[in-house]
């Protein structure tokens, strides 16, 4: 008899098991759509306000070159780079720009400062500027942020477009793994623009890091 008691306790136990596995597969799965619509609709608001484009560092041969009579104006960043990156407040955050990654087709806004409350909602500046060259973004997991960066390949292109319009293209050309615990590893080296998410489970960080491209 008792024999029987204990093994309806490990059935029932491994049913209370196996919902609630269920039960955080389907939270998480729809925790990322929520993130996904989110972030399409804060790109579209960005998109509204954001200045057209000026490509201000691309690759060589990129862009055609304005005739030599035309007077190309500096961008203020240029001439102060130690200027505060110009921001839009959308339901409450403040987002400094656009990141786009055509491989992974993600458009996704940036928030100015970084908490778990905006990374619900968007990746974030963890530190640095694009004008800098030292900008540092994190991101949630979710396969609509940066779940996918894994998948990038060393070349792959992304953009950062600032709140000026002002766009700055980015090349990738190292990966690297880092412990939740190392900090000043995540910001340090020369690199023009940091990307990193938590790994499945959070052990570590998978970390992109990339370089300018300078016509």
């Amino acid at each position: 008899m008792k024999s029987k008691q204990k093994g309806l306790l490990w059935i029932t136990l491994g049913l209370l098991l196996i919902a609630a596995a269920l039960s955080l597969a389907a939270f998480n799965l729809f925790d990322g759509l929520r993130a996904e619509r989110s972030s399409m609709q804060i790109v579209n608001k960005l998109d509204e306000v954001v200045p057209p484009g000026t490509m201000t560092e691309t690759p060589a041969g990129s862009q055609e070159q304005p005739p030599h009579d035309v007077e190309t104006e500096l961008p203020d960043y240029a001439l102060n780079p130690y200027m505060e990156m110009p921001q839009e407040t959308i339901d409450g955050i403040s987002f400094i720009g656009i990141l786009r990654i055509p491989a992974l087709g993600l458009e996704l806004p940036v928030a100015a400062e970084w908490n778990y409350p905006n990374l619900k909602a968007a990746p974030c500046r963890y530190s640095g500027s694009a004008y800098l060259d030292n900008l540092v973004i994190c991101g949630h997991n979710y396969p609509s942020h940066f779940g996918n960066l894994k998948n990038l390949q060393e070349g792959d292109i992304v953009t950062f477009t600032d709140m000026d319009g002002n766009i700055f293209t980015y090349r990738l050309v190292e990966r690297e793994t880092l412990l939740p615990a190392e900090i000043g590893e995540m910001k340090s080296g020369d690199w023009d623009l940091t990307l990193f998410t938590c790994s499945v489970g959070g052990q570590s960080r998978v970390t992109l890091r990339f370089e300018k491209e300078i016509s």
